[in-house]
């Protein structure tokens, strides 16, 4: 995706290795601009990997503006098999241009195999993750505790307020509303776990903390009820035209 100057984002598994919170991930996720130029540069890439779309929906802008993720096989030699999924949107995050101004920039190894990667920001990686798939809210607790325990010494503002409102160990979420008071009070207004952590009780912030991921899941799950709908047409539609 660089090398043809494609404007994405790395997500998902790989990302969460980056952040220090997962060890392995088969395959590769991507936020992308979906327009034109930047979708051009982007069947190039795949175009280069050998790669095809699997399944539904096909690569167009329009799928990918209202949603949906594209997914693609890889065929090259050095890259057989591996998955790559594409989106352009997502629930309950920013637009594109919002997320590049925020992108993490990664090096990976030594000159002259020396590679930058850009990555969604942690903060929006936590957004993302929050869906109604059951293997993401331990990943989202195990981000948060990263950056928690690498940071825990170096506190900004901006450390406080994130480890505030996205902490999700009890035990954790009690240790740093009683280290910050003052934003721990701010953010309780909004975030009924930080004030059960405030007051120490970690059963009711254990209970706060699941009626959280129960809304965030419902939340979800009401999303991709119309593009589930709309697959499952498109698969149809695919079907109908394959017996003819």
């Amino acid at each position: 995706m660089r090398e043809h100057g494609v404007r994405s984002l790395l997500m998902g598994g790989q990302a969460c290795v980056l952040y220090g919170a997962a060890e392995f991930s088969r395959d590769a996720d991507a936020v992308v601009l979906a327009d034109a130029d930047n979708l051009r540069r982007l069947a190039d890439a795949f175009a280069a990997l050998d790669a095809s779309v699997e399944d539904v929906p096909p690569f167009e802008e329009r799928y990918l503006e209202r949603g949906h993720a594209v997914h693609f096989r890889c065929a090259r030699q050095d890259v057989r098999d591996l998955r790559v999924d594409v989106m352009a949107r997502m629930r309950g995050v920013d637009p594109f241009s919002s997320l590049w101004e925020r992108r993490t920039t990664v090096t990976l190894g030594e000159t002259p195999d020396r590679l930058d990667v850009d990555v969604l920001a942690l903060t929006d990686l936590v957004k993302a993750k929050k869906t109604q798939r059951d293997k993401d809210w331990p990943m989202i607790r195990r981000l948060i505790e990263a950056n928690y325990f690498s940071f825990r010494d170096e506190p900004t503002a901006a450390r406080i307020d994130f480890w505030l409102r996205e902490l999700r160990s009890p035990e954790l979420l009690v240790e740093c509303a009683g280290a910050y008071p003052e934003p721990a009070q701010a953010v309780s207004r909004e975030r009924a776990a930080v004030a059960a952590a405030m007051r120490g009780e970690r059963d009711d912030v254990e209970r706060e903390l699941q009626n959280e991921q129960d809304v965030e899941r419902a939340k979800d799950r009401a999303y991709w009820a119309p593009l589930r709908k709309e697959l499952e047409q498109l698969r149809h539609a695919q079907g109908d035209r394959a017996s003819d």
